[in-house]
């Protein structure tokens, strides 16, 4: 490929709402251009770099036994509504309607149409275990896409869907879905750390991350600093540690006056009382009743662990309004005391340590001193509610502290169950002649996203520095004088010796100075180049050269290929 004729426009300077190196640089490079918020054309250089990434993809999937199928972005509104997703899933998927009225959307995942893919296709244990994927475009009606292709409302995602006929098969085809995204990041060059997680609205359980920890990266990232415990903010707790010591109860508890107190940080000033002896009442409406959640003044809820430990369908804050009902009071002065018995009291575990605490009154401008459960209120049950925050005990050692780190998601794997197959009738006939519904995995990767994290991941002050696996070309040479029709066919003799080799390769015969063609091979990030030149003029040689560390040499051209090759093994 000559530069001359290429389509590779790069830029001196990032646009502006590029916020972190990966967006700057692979617009500056020549690798994209935005359409619009969170929607990218892929140019020439880019999408070669995409198609390397699914090809990596695509190969350890289908050494790991999967197959791969190819569905439609158009996802009809029924077959959601057996699953009871066309409500609830979020973020809420990018709808549309044809010209019968007929409701679809535009495919934020599918497990819907793989399932019921199967369930037309498969009645009997004999055709299992299957597992099929896709790479294929995926639409979320992300809020606040940001990052360049990070967090986009369109973007490129392999998903795979498992098939079994019991748990154990379940098991057997998770782990060889694990073993091969070990095996995909490696080869994307790519570290990552594997973390607890929720299933979100896919449902299910086992879910594991592959992170990329990074800086610039979206998730927070709780890990132990003593042992390999690992897990996203969503489901990330901390040991409870019970005090040697509990404070005796005092006597009945006291209404205070604390006008306009109505955040954790106003009563504390006021009453000169640490946070740690308060306690949040935060009423939430959960399908169709109320819940209490309790959690230390010091501590945030956590939602989802709220929406686990009640299995709700919806979940969504009380209302002033409903607040004002259940409690007589405005928003801010609510207390587990003397709540209807409608509301059920849910407490993080911390609480059942805290005596002569502090909570709101159910009465405007005021709060009660001295409470303590089991006295003045009664708890329904304990569960993990709070947010983990740095410095927690870690829940699965003694010793350790949790500390935080900044990661990109790569890739979601968990373990559907019968979820899926139940509801849209993927059954299958047993050993037996019993009906059973199928077992089911998932297991997703965000193509485009790689893209970007392997961006986050190789660069330096001059570009990009891709792995050779993924580069959109392994080798360029540059042609400094493209007139001088003999290192003309040198570049050319070269060029055909590396291709015959594996290599891609793109000569830069381009009519630009010299500064011009090192300063664009160094931001689009070539992991090997040749430079020819003066020097291959005056006496035969060329200058070798490898991106990565900047490792160079002059060797004869003669010599070029082999020395070039001798790189390639550290690229």
């Amino acid at each position: 490929m000559r530069a001359s004729q290429y389509y590779a426009p790069t830029l001196r300077q990032a646009p502006a709402e590029a916020e972190i190196p990966s967006h700057k640089l692979l617009v500056r490079g020549g690798f994209i251009r935005p359409l619009t918020s969170g929607v990218f054309t892929y140019l020439p250089l880019g999408l070669r770099v995409l198609r390397r990434v699914e090809q990596v993809v695509r190969e350890e999937m289908n050494r790991a036994g999967a197959i791969e199928v190819f569905m439609a972005v158009l996802e009809p509104k029924e077959l959601w509504e057996r699953t009871g997703r066309w409500d609830s899933f979020q973020p809420q998927p990018l709808r549309t309607e044809d010209r019968t009225g007929r409701w679809f959307c535009l495919g934020p995942t599918h497990e819907e149409v793989i399932t019921d893919l199967v369930a037309r296709d498969v009645s009997s244990y004999k055709q299992l275990p299957l597992t099929l994927y896709q790479i294929q475009t995926k639409f979320r009606d992300e809020i606040r896409p940001r990052g360049g292709l990070i967090r986009v409302k369109e973007f490129t995602m392999k998903d795979a869907y498992s098939f079994d006929i019991d748990e154990a098969g379940l098991e057997r085809s998770y782990q060889a879905m694990y073993a091969a995204y070990v095996r995909i990041f490696e080869r994307l060059g790519l570290a990552t750390l594997v973390v607890q997680a929720e299933a979100g609205s896919m449902g299910g359980s086992d879910t594991r991350e592959f992170m990329c920890l990074n800086e610039n990266g979206e998730d927070t990232v709780f890990m132990c600093d003593s042992c390999d415990y690992a897990a996203n903010a969503e489901c990330a707790t901390s040991r409870v540690c019970e005090p040697d010591t509990l404070e005796d109860p005092g006597g009945a508890y006291e209404q205070i006056d604390t006008p306009g107190a109505t955040t954790i940080q106003a009563i504390s000033e006021m009453l000169g009382m640490p946070a740690q002896k308060m306690i949040k009442t935060l009423l939430y409406r959960v399908d169709d009743r109320f819940v209490a959640a309790l959690v230390r003044g010091d501590r945030d809820l956590n939602e989802i662990k709220l929406q686990r430990a009640t299995g709700a369908e919806e979940l969504r804050m009380a209302t002033a309004e409903e607040i004002l009902g259940l409690t007589g009071a405005p928003v801010g002065f609510s207390g587990p005391v003397g709540l209807p018995d409608e509301v059920e009291i849910i407490a993080d575990p911390e609480i059942e340590f805290l005596r002569n605490f502090v909570v709101g009154a159910n009465e405007a401008d005021a709060h009660l001193t001295g409470v303590n459960v089991g006295r003045d209120f009664e708890v329904s049950r304990y569960a993990d509610l709070r947010q983990a925050a740095a410095g927690d005990p870690c829940p699965q050692c003694e010793a350790g502290k949790l500390q935080t780190r900044r990661g990109i998601e790569m890739g979601h794997i968990f373990k559907l169950g019968t979820k899926y197959s139940e509801a849209l009738g993927a059954l299958y006939t047993s050993e037996d002649g019993e009906q059973r519904p199928m077992v089911m995995g998932c297991y997703g990767i965000g193509v485009s996203r790689c893209v970007a994290a392997i961006v986050e991941e190789h660069h330096d002050e001059k570009g990009i520095a891709w792995p050779l696996t993924v580069a959109p070309f392994g080798v360029v040479i540059l042609l400094l004088d493209p007139d001088n029709e003999e290192l003309v066919a040198i570049a050319d003799d070269l060029a055909s010796q590396l291709e015959a080799a594996g290599y891609e390769v793109m000569i830069d015969d381009r009519d630009e100075r010299p500064g011009v063609k090192f300063k664009d091979a160094e931001l689009i990030g070539y992991p090997l180049s040749i430079v020819i030149g003066r020097k291959t003029a005056e006496n035969g040689e060329v200058e070798v050269r490898r991106r990565r560390d900047t490792a160079e040499e002059v060797a004869p051209v003669a010599q070029a290929v082999a020395r070039l090759q001798e790189l390639a093994e550290d690229a």
